[in-house]
């Protein structure tokens, strides 16, 4: 799926989506092999819209200003700046993280999510 694959008034399977991973860079890994993908679907109204996954392991991350539902997989999201409770995420989470957040994510089941940015 491409952003041309959005055609108004369609419908396009996000979760059938093939993405090619890479490993996650080694100062972000705390634990594991974790790999990600993404699939850009282009620019709407301002705002960009895709894909990401990421596999089992853990990994630190600083956040984008982004919203994301889980489409599938299991993973908690720990806090480290802003200190605030972890959150754990499954299929129909919905998040909203800001820039600058620094997180941790401990993916226990391959996690899918739709993303804005």
């Amino acid at each position: 799926m491409s952003a041309d694959a959005l055609t108004p008034g369609t419908a396009s399977d996000a979760t059938g989506l093939t993405l090619a991973h890479e490993p996650l860079p080694a100062a972000d890994v705390r634990r594991g092999e974790p790999t990600a993908g993404a699939q850009d679907l282009g620019t709407f109204s301002g705002v960009e819209l895709g894909v990401w996954e990421m596999s089992p392991g853990v990994a630190a991350d600083t956040e984008e200003d982004e919203v994301f539902i889980v489409l599938s997989g299991r993973a908690r999201v720990d806090f480290e700046h802003p200190s605030l409770p972890s959150i754990n995420l499954g299929p129909g989470s919905v998040v909203r993280l800001t820039e600058g957040m620094r997180t941790v994510w401990t993916v226990t089941e391959t996690l899918r999510k739709v993303y804005l940015v």
